[in-house]
């Protein structure tokens, strides 16, 4: 596999993960859903989780070569893109519930969604960092959050160690230390699940997941031609299985999805692998979109049209297809040209810069 090739299958493993949390905040409104379907949607928020770790594997993937070659003189780059990334597309959601704020208002409803008083700390992106109820206004973007603050620490985390000249047990300890520390934080807080106490694990449970797929990528790199994808997913399928028969889901959850990750990375590319398909491929692309956009717009589609406590298939089938059409226009117009318009803020004609690889969508 060429450095500089996609790894489509981990693009489209993100927009599977996208629709797994549209479909966990959906699932309490649709009547009649089997207990099997209710019990795997209701965990839909470990896809968070996923998106940590390969969020660390991408940037490892996209731009380590670039921090360590480069050094600080890149880092202003790397962080302007990394908000022409995520930034503009908030920004846009912030603005739509916004309106949902002016309807309510107008209609003589409370609000207590959209405190006013937090909007500027939404604003910048900071509402996880203990500055705000995270869970306000565009509640999926507290994720965001933390994700920023991982992109403001990973130029110091790539620059200071460079995980890929380390040998194998030292990588395997690192990921196990990571995620051993990520089980202990949990249990001093009480939480007995990932989902818990974002307020003051959310970011912990983000920079100790996005480092992980970083040393995630530093193994795929070295074994990547070795055939041991199948391994990997036995590791993945071998820790869900402790997990179901009661191994807290705090240690043996992000284990599972950090060797389900590698084994991901390893089959890329590989000929009858379903997620190297065009319609998967096309929803990881659009699959941030799709994330940031799905809360709000349930939250109008329900204003709109609900009016009991559950709906029918044809109402979610509604629903859904609203999400897809408005995670394809979002993607077009909004996220890329405010993406290329901030990028291009920084080109200096004649200035050489170097490269980055071609990777999932991060």
């Amino acid at each position: 596999m060429s450095g500089r090739a996609e790894l489509r299958a981990l693009t489209s493993a993100r927009g599977v993960a996208a629709w797994w949390v549209v479909l966990y905040h959906l699932r309490g409104a649709l009547a009649a859903l089997p207990l099997a379907v209710e019990a795997v949607l209701a965990k839909g928020y470990l896809a968070v989780d996923f998106f940590f770790l390969l969020s660390g594997f991408v940037l490892a993937l996209s731009h380590g070569e670039r921090l360590r070659s480069g050094g600080m003189a890149v880092v202003p780059g790397f962080l302007r893109r990394r908000i022409a990334r995520i930034w503009p597309l908030h920004a846009a959601m912030l603005g739509f519930a916004l309106l949902l704020l002016v309807a309510l208002r107008a209609s003589g409803r409370a609000a207590p969604e959209f405190p006013l008083a937090a909007l500027p700390v939404h604003l910048l992106l900071v509402q996880a960092w203990g500055f705000a109820e995270p869970l306000r206004w565009n509640d999926p973007a507290w994720s965001i959050s933390c994700e920023l603050a991982a992109y403001l620490l990973f130029p110091l985390w790539v620059m200071a160690i460079d995980w890929r000249r380390r040998a194998t047990p030292v990588l395997l300890g690192a990921i196990g230390a990571l995620l051993l520390a990520l089980g202990a934080a949990f249990v001093l807080r009480g939480a007995e699940t990932l989902g818990q106490d974002i307020p003051h694990l959310g970011v912990l449970r983000c920079l100790l997941e996005f480092a992980t797929g970083t040393l995630i990528h530093a193994l795929w790199q070295r074994w990547r031609e070795r055939g041991v994808a199948l391994s990997c997913f036995g590791i993945a399928t071998l820790f869900a299985v402790a997990w179901r028969l009661g191994a807290p889901e705090t240690l043996s959850v992000p284990a599972a999805l950090a060797a389900l990750l590698l084994g991901l990375a390893l089959t890329a590319g590989r000929p009858g692998n379903p997620l190297e398909g065009a319609l998967l491929h096309r929803l990881g692309e659009i699959s941030y979109a799709t994330y940031l956009s799905h809360f709000l717009l349930w939250f109008a589609f329900k204003l709109a049209f609900v009016r009991t406590a559950t709906i029918g298939w044809p109402f979610a089938a509604c629903y859904l297809l609203l999400v897809l059409a408005a995670s394809v226009a979002l993607h077009r117009w909004v996220e890329r040209p405010a993406q290329r318009w901030i990028n291009a803020l920084g080109f200096r004609p004649g200035r050489s810069r170097l490269r980055a690889r071609r990777s999932p969508r991060g």
